[in-house]
């Protein structure tokens, strides 16, 4: 197998294995939850003014299947559409008290797995991580034009 192919093979293992072990701790404390869930009010929290279009594209989800989401997370309480008055078409989401209280668990459990972590991160230098940034951006720059490429429309 070529360094090429080790990188991918590692980085994928290396993803499995973090969603695997992040996984039973997020479903203990994040229970009723989906992870598409949690993660969609985390973006809306950390974007101002998140519409559908914004989140689909966000999330590499149709805008349909977006509009399921939300449509279920505020059933659930957890986020609410709102307009602004210079612009009545837009819709917009933000969270509800009860969605600020699922990013806060979310947020909390992502500082203890850094923490969990930081005995392996303190070892890599800063050259070190600038030149793993630099491939995981420009792989991902590389995999946006693949995709812009595709013309898929996320109706």
């Amino acid at each position: 197998m070529n360094k090429e192919d080790q990188v991918m093979v590692n980085v994928r293992q290396l993803y499995n294995k973090l969603a695997w072990i992040n996984k039973l701790k997020m479903e203990e404390s994040l229970k009723g939850f989906q992870s598409t869930e949690v993660h969609c009010i985390e973006y809306i929290e950390k974007n101002d003014d998140s519409n559908v279009t914004q989140l689909a594209d966000a999330f590499y989800m149709t805008r349909g299947a977006i509009s399921k989401l939300t449509k279920k997370l505020m059933n659930k309480g957890l986020i609410e559409r709102y307009q602004k008055p210079t612009n009545k078409k837009e819709i917009y989401f933000r969270l509800t008290d009860r969605g600020r209280e699922v990013f806060k668990i979310h947020e909390a459990l992502h500082q203890e797995f850094r923490e969990r972590d930081k005995v392996i991160l303190d070892q890599v230098s800063e050259e070190q991580l600038d030149g793993l940034l630099n491939f995981v951006r420009g792989y991902s720059q590389h995999l946006d034009a693949k995709i812009a490429k595709l013309d898929v429309k996320r109706e």
